[in-house]
């Protein structure tokens, strides 16, 4: 496995536990009702957003190697 493709991989598993953690602070707020839980899953949201952003631009600039 090359490296780009091991890089790949770890921002995608990234996303995916991006996905899962904002998922579970969101079932807290929806369990206790504070507002730091659904602050804090749109932070992660937005945090799997600027992932996937990278990869993206990771994967295009990378496409040559």
């Amino acid at each position: 496995m090359s490296l780009r493709a091991f890089h790949l991989f770890f921002i995608v598993l990234s996303i995916v536990l991006a996905g899962f953690f904002s998922a579970w602070l969101f079932g807290r707020y929806r369990a206790e009702g504070q507002i730091a839980f659904a602050l804090a899953s749109l932070a992660v949201q937005a945090a799997g957003v600027g992932l996937a952003a990278y990869a993206v631009q990771f994967r295009r600039k990378t496409k040559n190697l």
